[in-house]
């Protein structure tokens, strides 16, 4: 079973969001990377970079499949895990961590996203 830690708020697309003061951290869910295997290669956005709810963000590539990384919530990026550019082992190991993918600034606009017990029904929904 997935670990889904009750203080994030999650996207239909496997993101997960933590709000930290005015901004958000960013990242994929447990579930996600269990379900992409080992992470091979990951491709985010410049600090700068705006992006709208449900747009794609970047890339995350395992030894399994490529998918991209949509924004659950609408702003301007302020921060990027560097560190996962050359080492993407946290991902795996630590995804609501060390594996977190970008921060934030929200513009206000976000997708609906729901909370752990919402997400929990929503994979078992999906049959995991």
């Amino acid at each position: 079973m997935s670990v889904i830690p009750a203080d994030l708020r999650y996207s239909k697309s496997d993101e997960w969001v933590r709000v930290e003061g005015d901004e958000v951290v960013i990242g994929i869910t447990d579930y996600a990377q269990e379900q992409l295997g080992d992470i091979v290669y990951l491709e985010l956005p410049q600090v700068g970079a705006t992006f709208a709810p449900g747009e794609s963000f970047g890339v995350i590539e395992s030894v399994k499949a490529s998918s991209d990384l949509y924004a659950p919530v609408g702003g301007e990026v302020t921060a990027v895990n560097s560190a996962l550019e050359s080492d993407q082992q946290p991902i795996n190991s630590d995804p609501y961590g060390a594996g977190w993918l970008i921060r934030m600034r929200p513009s206000g606009e976000e997708e609906e996203l729901m909370d752990a017990a919402a997400y929990a029904a929503y994979l078992e929904g999906r049959g995991h």
